[in-house]
Formats: C-alpha cells, sequence, structure tokens
C-alpha cells in the first residue's frame, strides 16, 4: 500500500482519482453496511467532480490489486465494496473529521516522542512511515526523533508498516525550560498549514444554502476531499501555543455548515443514484 495515494500528498486541493475515490465510499458506504457499488454508479458520481470514465476504471483496478476494494460480479455486471484495509483507513478519517475536529483546546500538557533508526536502504519505508506520522500529527523534532502533542497510539501504524522493531515509542511532559512556542515554530510549517486552511475557507464560506439546481452529492465529495486535503499536515497543534487567529477554527466552522447542509440531500440522491448489491 502507498499512503500517498491513501493520504493524498498533492500540492493542492485538487485530489487524485483514488483519495476521490476513498471519499465517494466514506461518503455512502462505509455507514451503510457491507454494501457494494455498481461501476457504472461511481462512473456517474466520480464524473460529476471531472474524474473520466477510463480514469474511474483504471482506479479501480489499481485499488483492487492493493487490496483497497474488493470486485464482486453479478451477471454481466462489476460490483465493488470496501476491503478491511480501506474500512480501516476511512474509519481513521471519519474520526479525525467528525470526532476530534481540526482546533485542540483540551490538550493535557502530554506530548508523544517517537525515535527511529533505519538503513540507508530502506528509502520506501522511511517514507511510508513519515507520511503516516504526518498524517497522525507528528513533526519532525531532530531527524530520527518526532514529536506529536497528547497520547497518540501509533503501534498498530508502526506495525502496519512492519517496523516495531525499529521503532521506539515514549510519552512525556516539556520540561519549564522548555519554550513550546518556539518548539512548535520549528517543528512545525506553520505558515503552510494555516495557508490550507485560508484557502478552504476561501473557496467554501460563500457556499449557499443548497438549491434546487445544485447537485449535492458531487458537491459533498468535493467538500469533504478538499477538507481532508486540507487537514492532512494539520497536527492539532495546542490552541494556545498557536498564533492568534489561528484560521483552524473558522475554516472547521465553513466545513461544517457546508457539510450539514448538504448532508441530506447527497444521501437522497445516493439513494436515486447508486445500485448497491449486498457483499457475498
Amino acid at each position: 500500500m502507498e499512503n500517498d495515494d491513501i493520504l493524498d500528498t498533492s500540492d493542492g486541493p485538487q485530489q487524485r482519482p483514488q483519495s476521490l475515490m476513498l471519499t465517494f465510499f466514506g461518503n455512502h458506504v462505509l455507514e451503510e453496511g457491507d454494501l457494494c457499488v455498481y461501476s457504472g454508479s461511481i462512473i456517474d458520481v466520480l464524473g460529476r467532480v471531472g474524474v473520466g470514465e477510463q480514469a474511474v476504471r483504471s482506479t479501480l483496478t489499481r485499488m483492487v490489486n492493493r487490496g483497497l476494494l474488493r470486485r464482486q460480479r453479478e451477471g454481466r455486471r462489476m460490483y465493488f465494496g470496501l476491503t478491511p484495509q480501506a474500512t480501516r483507513v476511512l474509519e481513521d478519517g471519519r474520526t479525525r473529521i467528525w470526532r476530534q475536529g481540526a482546533v485542540n483546546d483540551d490538550w493535557d500538557g502530554s506530548w508523544t516522542l517517537l525515535g527511529f533508526s533505519l538503513p540507508d536502504s530502506w528509502k520506501r519505508q522511511r517514507h511510508d512511515l513519515r507520511s503516516r506520522l504526518t498524517w497522525s500529527g507528528f513533526g519532525a523534532l531532530y531527524s530520527g526523533l518526532w514529536i506529536a502533542p497528547g497520547d497518540v497510539d501509533v503501534s498498530a501504524v508502526v506495525a502496519e508498516l512492519g517496523l516495531t522493531d525499529h521503532v521506539k515509542i515514549f510519552h512525556a511532559r516539556a520540561d519549564g525550560a522548555t519554550d513550546i512556542e518556539l518548539m512548535v515554530r520549528d517543528t512545525w510549517d506553520l505558515e503552510s498549514v494555516a495557508a490550507r486552511y485560508v484557502t478552504f475557507d476561501k473557496r467554501w464560506t460563500a457556499h449557499p444554502v443548497t438549491g434546487t439546481g445544485d447537485d449535492p452529492i458531487a458537491t459533498r465529495l468535493r467538500l469533504v476531499s478538499e477538507w481532508l486535503w486540507t487537514i492532512r499536515t494539520d497536527p492539532r497543534l495546542p490552541a494556545r501555543h498557536l498564533p492568534p487567529a489561528w484560521p483552524a477554527r473558522a475554516a472547521q466552522d465553513t466545513f461544517r455548515r457546508v457539510a450539514e447542509q448538504t448532508e441530506a440531500p447527497a444521501r437522497g440522491m445516493a439513494r436515486e443514484l447508486l445500485e448497491t448489491t449486498p457483499v457475498r
């Protein structure tokens, strides 16, 4: 599994087809139980956000080969559903979006530290570990020592990557002599994180209440996908150690407003558009 394809690392909010595909399954399959969706329905919905049929078909094949989707034939039609691996990825994203939120007002003063030492030849493993640590809120305090606010359980991530024997994890508190705000500025690229929130807020703050001319299923797909891209590198640092007027709060308010507006219309449209079948 290549985590960059799952946790989109593109340089802008126009995500790759696989990221949009996972968002689609997160929006319309994850909470519906064991369902598979007809490929034609998937082509229809992703076409509404600019992904062509050939790109959808090749993405579906690639995701099956990577263990992210399962394929199920019904007569002459092909249906696709989530694998346990993809379900774990989407549940993690759901927790990050809907339960944790983008603003950390209740930090308890603790930190999680993770140290690792990998052979020079393990470039892929090192890249995968850093990608997953970034998603989990870690920043590089030093080259082989990463830090995240709060009590972060990354043991399953480390085990999944097969790196348990090469990683050490500690939970600690900073000494009084440590300038936490300086450490935060040195460890994380706050300007880049803030810019993502400002960009998102500008794109969505003027979004009107869903009307008859709107396409709620496409709007919600773009909204959630762009929000995932926005929060991907945000470690949810303690609010009291961030610059004044940190833009995450305003952007999150905008996201939740549009998400609430589009939820019922998108679900209704999905019931009409999506042809599904139970997993066998």
